[in-house]
């Protein structure tokens, strides 16, 4: 089964490449799904990973780097469930960033775990049919 990577995920794994402290479990466990295959990317996560690099040069490397990994299409289904979650959590008082509740979407409508190191998504489950990915 595939897993959807969240960006803090993503982030720190793209710092450590570059040495330093010793991974999280999640990047660890995101080594091991990249070994497997079993890594989905979202469109929505590439434009996170994506943004705020100011140097072109470092751009360029990291866009082909995550061209690797192909989205999966996000229809209005998505972003209607997407939706519908946000407003049951707002409801409940909990917060979230569209992004989050995109993923939430996906991971309910794709039958895919998030691998992420958000400690907002163990809120989101108390109240939306999620999956989250524990690392091994």
């Amino acid at each position: 089964m595939k897993v959807i990577i969240d960006t803090d995920v993503w982030s720190e794994a793209l710092r450590k490449s570059k040495g330093g402290d010793t991974p999280s479990a999640q990047v660890r466990e995101l080594g091991e799904l990249l070994e497997d295959g079993r890594v989905q990317m979202v469109g929505l996560i590439r434009m996170e990973i994506l943004c705020g690099i100011r140097d072109e040069k470092r751009f360029e490397k990291l866009k082909k780097a995550v061209a690797a990994f192909p989205d999966r299409e996000l229809d209005t289904e998505v972003f209607e469930t997407a939706a519908a979650m946000f407003n049951r959590c707002r409801a409940k008082g909990i917060q979230g960033s569209m992004a989050d509740f995109v993923l939430c979407a996906c991971s309910t409508l794709w039958g895919m775990p998030i691998l992420t190191k958000d400690k907002d998504f163990n809120r989101y489950q108390r109240h939306l049919p999620i999956k989250l990915h524990t690392p091994r």
